[in-house]
């Protein structure tokens, strides 16, 4: 293919393509640290501005432009009317440190999205502070370390995380100053029952477990691996970013977990990627609630009233672990969540789920015979294929991923979990309609197909991209960020030191 020149390649000196309106207030020289003189910029017009933008824009691929299969990761559609709803002024323009009086809407909204997501879980109450899944975890494995030291519990020193976890568990484990200890899974995906009894000892603060798995499993002896927790004296952490597969299906407390947390930004369509903005709100039972970090909403029924109603205001619980993100959360995230749930109400969150079951069998079952399934039961929300055949060695995951792309299909999620060898982790969603699901699975098929007869297509893929196929492990060794030559200053002792 083709490529447009460049941006640089369109320069011309004396070309512009902004003209600045004239000063309105005296000249003034800036400063010569704050110039950077050795950046040889483009001189190209606005037309040509724009157009260098926009070609980049149609070379990025999103949720809007086609279908995002990546599995753990629910990358699904991301409904426009939540976009309207945050960009209303009152929401939008509503400054944080505003009294409590003029900004009853909006706690409100806090308040109501505190108690469903509450009702949800199961559980009985719920900080929208975190600001992101992992910063959810991390709240909650604090919060089961305050609960045991607030006992006099101070031989606590292990968490239990299945090999099945989310990838981020182990790390939070090991932030919250607790050992990590690793679960095997059983021949059908489960977590080892016999591995979890002999690990379960006064030592234990407690386990955090992926549910569904990311094996794309529902644990068949989940009240099992609860009560073995429990019956040693530790509590139970459920890693709900997989709560797509749920929603109005069960109740983690229900269950008998004790905290979750949940990623507002997959299971309730908020916007995903690019390093956020993401929201990790943590669920909690009774034993629990009184170390919710905090401030959370909650009604003040002795600060006054207006028109007779009680207000809405920060609410600091008993022993909390404190405010983990300036201010109050991501706001924003938070009221495309309410609206997500206020227009599916309870029975369409509980279809959001059945469809989002559905899909992900319905690929399982349409693949089986064309791809290694490791675990070829009922999935959750997404399935996970093994991405080689015995019969061609020289082909792998990657291979199989790069040759999608020429079918016009996002890659799934590559290489996770670790625990199966040549991992395809696909996710569908509920927003995939039934003609793109069997257009995906033709493409797979098709791919499984030329495999076999035709290995070199899928070791040159991708072929129609603006860029073929590139030495990843080459490109992340050797970035190359900017087009610009880098100055003499970025090789110094001091540039390494701050930036290594």
């Amino acid at each position: 293919m083709a490529l447009e020149p460049l941006i640089y390649e369109l320069s011309s000196p004396g070309r512009c393509g902004v003209h600045l309106p004239g000063l309105d207030v005296p000249a003034s020289e800036l400063p010569a640290a704050l110039l950077r003189t050795e950046l040889d910029l483009p001189e190209v017009s606005e037309v040509d501005v724009i157009r260098h933008y926009l070609r980049l824009s149609q070379l990025n691929y999103g949720i809007d432009k086609g279908f995002y299969p990546l599995g753990s990761c629910t990358m699904k559609y991301n409904p426009k009317v939540n976009e309207d709803a945050a960009r209303l002024p009152g929401f939008a323009a509503l400054h944080p440190l505003l009294d409590i009086e003029d900004a009853q809407g909006a706690l409100m909204l806090m308040y109501h999205t505190q108690e469903w997501l509450a009702e949800l879980s199961g559980m009985k109450g719920v900080s929208l502070q975190p600001a992101a899944g992992a910063q959810g975890e991390f709240a909650g494995i604090l919060m089961i370390r305050k609960y045991h030291l607030s006992r006099g519990d101070t031989k606590r020193t292990r968490i239990l995380v299945p090999n099945s976890a989310h990838g981020t568990n182990p790390a939070t484990v090991s932030m919250a100053g607790y050992e990590a200890v690793e679960l095997p899974s059983d021949e059908n995906g489960d977590v080892d029952l016999d591995a979890l009894l002999a690990a379960c000892d006064d030592t234990v603060a407690g386990m955090m477990i992926t549910v569904p798995s990311t094996l794309g499993l529902f644990e068949a002896r989940l009240p099992d691996v609860i009560k073995a927790v429990h019956d040693c004296g530790g509590l139970m952490y459920m890693d709900g970013a997989n709560m797509n597969a749920m929603m109005g299906v069960l109740k983690p407390g229900e269950l008998g977990f004790d905290v979750m947390h949940y990623n507002l930004h997959k299971t309730f369509s908020t916007p995903h990627g690019g390093g956020g903005p993401g929201s990790g709100p943590v669920a909690v039972n009774e034993k629990l609630l009184p170390f919710l970090p905090g401030p959370i909403v909650g009604i003040l029924e002795d600060a006054g009233s207006l028109d007779d109603v009680p207000l809405f205001g920060w609410v600091m619980p008993e022993q909390s672990i404190g405010r983990l993100k300036a201010f109050h959360g991501n706001f924003g995230i938070i009221v495309r969540a309410f609206t997500y749930m206020r227009m599916n109400g309870g029975s369409g969150l509980h279809d959001v789920s059945r469809y989002a079951v559905l899909n992900a069998n319905y690929v399982r079952t349409a693949l089986r015979d064309h791809y290694v399934v490791p675990h070829d039961r009922t999935c959750g929300h997404e399935v996970v294929l093994e991405g080689h055949w015995k019969d061609v060695p020289g082909i792998h995951a990657l291979d199989i991923s790069k040759r999608l792309m020429d079918y016009n299909f996002h890659p799934p999620t590559n290489y996770f979990p670790l625990i199966v060898p040549e991992a395809l982790m696909i996710e569908p969603t509920e927003t995939e309609s039934k003609e793109t699901l069997d257009a995906f699975i033709e493409a797979m098929k098709n791919i499984a197909r030329e495999a076999h007869e035709n290995p070199e297509l899928l070791l040159e893929a991708p072929h129609i991209t603006p860029v073929g196929r590139v030495d990843d492990v080459l490109a992340a060794k050797q970035l190359v960020l900017c087009c610009v030559p880098i100055p003499d200053w970025a090789g110094s002792p001091e540039f390494k030191t701050s930036t290594d």
